[in-house]
């Protein structure tokens, strides 16, 4: 085993190519969904908070199993815990294909959710345990190019997809797409990945695992039904229930570990106000990113009545823009100039894109695309130029013992916030569109970016110049 260590598993590279289909697999059921909303409506019957389910719930699911999971493959075995998940996301997807009703399709997405749970938090670990240190630096920057790929190319894929219909499928392909790539990557699995240690002395936490689920369902049930409730006074309740919750779970968490026990994760990261301030920033930018290039499919096929294809086309100027703006901020400026300035820079890039595009659309009267292009290009620069260094910058405000815990945390707000920010700039625009004023619920949707951008520019003041190694 040393010796693997210094030169690395001989099949390394099959071990990254099936990880990172497992992240793509992941992101396109994040995002090619974002382009069905009209036909889901029109076949299964699917209201407005409906849809926000299918596609909030996924990320919701995903992000409160995420630290479950990743100690169930301390527990089990990397190996053995990416197989499990695997095999049941694309149980799952199939299931999702053939759901009969609105109903059942939100359950199995939430189901297809907590299996990638199982699954993705296994990826790190098997390509530390697969590559020597000094190949880890090629083997992760891999993550970046597939992470903007497949979230950007996702509604595009998906619209041609339902547009060409085949075989009279509709919205049911963009989940049979799984199929053939998740059979691929199981069967790649079960011949290449290494055989990892399991540790049987490791407790789970059930209570702790239980006690995030519901605290992350009791902040995003509220947001996405208040709206056709009317706000009552249990929306608000549950809100505050789920603060208190989330609390109960980090005095329960420092309980466990003062006893001698596995916590879930390690409470003592929190010490650190520079992670917990760029934990916060990273949720806030999470909720604004999934949000706001939701809410511009959305404003196409309800607002202008784009094909699914159209719409997803809509998303390149953005994948464009990203690629551009990721390529910078990898290459030299986030080294040149530190993390921290790169995210600011980002959010004052982004900030502007968003204000082009409220610009651009004053109403829906002779509306064109190419009207957002420019803003659109704008805004994914901002948004590859905060991609990029992120995640690195936030976990060197800690200690590297913790990090396998501060990742976890990081990887779960990022799920769970873009479920919220799925809520929130949903109800913002429904609110209009239901009226039949599309473009008021995008432009309204947009200052909620705008005020969102601005917040996540001012919380990351804390946080390093530079990633602290």
């Amino acid at each position: 085993m040393s010796e693997q260590n210094v030169t690395g598993y001989k099949h390394r590279w099959l071990v990254l190519t099936v990880v990172l289909i497992a992240e793509m697999m992941d992101l396109f059921d994040s995002t090619i969904v974002n382009v069905a909303g009209p036909t889901l409506a029109e076949k299964l019957g699917a209201s407005n908070s409906d849809l926000q389910w299918v596609i909030g719930g996924y990320a919701l699911a995903l992000g409160s199993g995420l630290i479950l999971g990743g100690r169930l493959g301390d527990r089990f075995g990397r190996r053995n815990m990416f197989l499990f998940g695997l095999a049941g996301f694309t149980l799952a997807s199939l299931l999702c294909a053939v759901a009969p009703a609105i109903g059942a399709l939100i359950v199995l997405r939430f189901i297809q959710g907590f299996l990638g749970a199982m699954l993705l938090p296994q990826g790190f670990g098997l390509i530390r345990e697969a590559f020597p240190p000094q190949e880890f630096g090629k083997a992760f920057a891999a993550y970046g190019p597939a992470f903007g790929l497949g979230g950007i190319l996702g509604p595009v894929i998906g619209g041609f997809i339902i547009q060409a219909n085949i075989l009279d499928l509709g919205w049911r392909a963009v989940f049979l797409v799984n199929l053939p790539i998740g059979a691929a990557a199981l069967v790649l699995s079960v011949i290449y990945l290494p055989k990892t240690a399991s540790n049987k002395a490791i407790k789970i936490d059930l209570v702790g695992a239980l006690l995030v689920m519901l605290a992350s369902g009791l902040l995003v049930y509220p947001l996405i039904k208040g709206q056709d409730a009317g706000w009552p006074l249990w929306t608000y309740l549950m809100l505050v229930g789920s603060v208190l919750v989330f609390l109960l779970f980090a005095w329960m968490e420092r309980a466990t570990a003062r006893r001698g026990h596995s916590p879930l994760i390690d409470a003592s990261i929190f010490k650190s106000r520079a992670y917990t301030m760029g934990l916060t920033g990273l949720g806030l930018y999470f909720a604004g990113f999934t949000g706001i290039y939701l809410i511009l499919t959305l404003f196409l096929q309800f607002g202008e009545k784009f094909t699914s294809s159209q719409a997803g086309l809509g998303n390149i100027p953005i994948a464009l823009g990203s690629a551009i703006g990721g390529t910078i901020s990898g290459a030299f400026l986030a080294e040149k100039i530190g993390g921290r300035i790169t995210l600011q820079i980002g959010a004052l890039v982004q900030l502007l894109g968003v204000g082009l595009m409220w610009i651009a659309v004053p109403s829906l009267n002779n509306f064109s695309i190419w009207q957002l292009v420019p803003a659109l290009v704008v805004s994914g620069i901002g948004t590859g130029l905060i991609a990029a260094p992120i995640f690195d910058t936030v976990l060197s405000t800690v200690d590297s013992r913790q990090s396998g815990s501060a990742s976890g945390v990081l990887s779960a707000v990022q799920s769970v916030m873009s479920s919220v920010g799925v809520a929130i700039f949903g109800t913002v625009f429904f609110h209009f569109a239901v009226l039949g004023q599309a473009d008021a619920g995008f432009r309204n949707a947009l200052i909620v970016q705008m005020v969102l951008l601005v917040l996540f520019a001012g919380v990351s003041l804390v946080l390093p110049k530079r990633p602290q190694r």
